[in-house]
């Protein structure tokens, strides 16, 4: 059973809590996530099974889509419900026209710095386990890219944003350097990810789905191509002989494919029946492409 789950994660639920039910579900080892999301948030997780566990990595190149809900005039220390208050303040003066005004200057590439309450290690050791201790720490910014931010609704004072940015933002962070921006502070107080690289909402499935196509012996309909974690990417089809080179981990020639290619840039390798063979990279230096992973040979 080789796929790709898109589940509308619950809150209340860890990712790793996702991945052991869907294991234990299908009764399946080879089974891990793309793109953690934090228990109080819901929605898009993508849950790989089998050989889809090796193009896990991929599959948040194409960015992530949220719609998060803010509350201004409170700020707590884990940037989100979930933390204790630290800071208070009437924000009642805010206007929608002052939000529209700061919202231009998130938007681009950036340095974010995550939040303290986090699962990024520091020594070996996930940063909020150090928090908890009571360490004063802080994390280093990190390159992020935010490419949308568009006003939902605004009931003062909670401001709802959908979001679009690249893998690694922090929706929390975000929150809170706009409450740091208006002047009254701010805290996550809901987030849902509509969108994990091309895996969307609309299209995503409940644990109890997947239980009931277990039991009908149907999850398959439920499967996605592991290829479907680099739709973004350009497809490559072969010939006999070099598909079969190719199954071997063997470099071939890009021609005509290579004009326009991207030093490092990855393609998806099919042979001529269709069948997914290989994720290749493009080596600038040989002008070829060398599979990175091979899927059938």
């Amino acid at each position: 059973m080789d796929g790709i789950l898109n589940i509308n994660k619950p809150t209340g639920m860890t990712s790793h809590d996702v991945v052991g039910k869907v294991r234990k579900l299908l009764s399946q080892r080879r089974v891990g996530h793309a793109g953690t999301l934090d228990p109080a948030a819901s929605g898009v997780l993508p849950v790989c099974v089998g050989q889809a566990t090796r193009v896990a990595e991929y599959l948040s190149e194409s960015g992530k889509a949220y719609r998060a809900t803010l509350v201004f005039g409170i700020v707590t220390d884990t940037y989100d419900a979930e933390g204790a208050v630290v800071q208070e303040t009437d924000a009642s003066a805010l206007t929608r026209q002052q939000i529209e005004a700061m919202l231009p200057s998130f938007l681009g590439s950036q340095m974010q710095v995550p939040p303290r309450y986090s699962a990024i290690k520091l020594a070996g050791q996930p940063a909020y386990k150090r928090a908890r201790a009571g360490e004063e720490i802080m994390l280093d910014a990190r390159p992020i890219t935010i490419s949308r931010l568009e006003i939902v609704d605004w009931q003062p004072p909670a401001l709802t944003l959908d979001i679009e940015c690249s893998k690694g933002t922090y929706i929390r962070s975000l929150a809170y350097d706009l409450g740091k921006r208006s002047g009254y502070g701010a805290f996550l107080r809901n987030l849902v990810r509509t969108r994990s690289g091309p895996f969307v909402l609309s299209e995503s499935i409940t644990l109890e789905q997947v239980a009931e196509a277990v039991e009908r012996g149907e999850v398959w309909r439920y499967l996605h191509a592991p290829e479907k974690a680099l739709e973004y990417a350009r497809a490559l089809v072969l010939d006999i002989e070099t598909a079969e080179r190719v199954g071997h981990g063997n470099a071939f020639s890009g021609a005509p494919e290579q004009a326009g290619v991207n030093a490092r840039e990855l393609a998806r390798v099919y042979d001529q029946e269709g069948r997914f063979l290989a994720v290749a990279a493009w080596d600038a230096d040989r002008s070829m492409w060398q599979p990175v992973k091979v899927f059938a040979s």
